[in-house]
């Protein structure tokens, strides 16, 4: 009984599938967007004279740019760690990187990610300053810190886990 409660279990791993499909249809959804934005910015780029519109237009796209990089690579890392190691017919990983990314590193990634997003999202106020309110720019601020602070701590867990590894593989090397 416990043997088949046990591959259940373990197969309900493919049902993770359906969101990953997910992410998918809404990574195509965000590019059919980022493609009017960049006709858009183009067109922009053609009559606007202010650089700093253009400026503003083009953090939109980097922006645009960081959010599906984070959305693939939590798709993709996900998939390969939780479901199904993507690897070719000869059994090597078709992703190298991929590999190398275990639950506490993409944490991290997904942390810094979000602090560049947030970054490039307060940079953007920062360039209409004019027209926030002393309070509206002061709940960006702190949200930004609050993001930073995250990713800062979960950088320091990441080495604190990593060196507690490093020392209790000494520790079982010595016995």
């Amino acid at each position: 009984m416990q043997n088949l409660s046990d591959r259940a279990v373990l197969a309900s791993r493919y049902i993770l599938v359906v969101f990953y499909l997910g992410l998918a249809v809404a990574l195509a959804a965000y590019a059919v967007r980022f493609l009017v934005k960049v006709w858009k910015f183009a067109a922009d780029t053609l009559t606007t004279t202010s650089d700093s519109q253009m400026l503003l237009g083009l953090l939109y796209l980097v922006d645009s740019a960081l959010v599906a990089s984070l959305v693939a690579m939590v798709a993709i890392s996900s998939y390969d760690s939780l479901v199904s190691r993507l690897t070719d017919a000869k059994g090597a990983s078709k992703i190298e990187w991929v590999s190398n990314l275990d639950p506490g590193n993409l944490k991290l990634k997904v942390g810094i990610a979000i602090v560049a997003i947030s970054s490039i999202h307060l940079l953007q106020k920062f360039m209409d300053i004019a027209s926030l309110s002393d309070r509206e720019l002061g709940w960006a601020i702190g949200i930004h810190v609050t993001f930073v602070a995250g990713a800062l701590g979960l950088g320091l867990l990441d080495r604190m886990q990593s060196q507690a590894k490093l020392l209790a593989k000494d520790a079982r090397a010595k016995e």
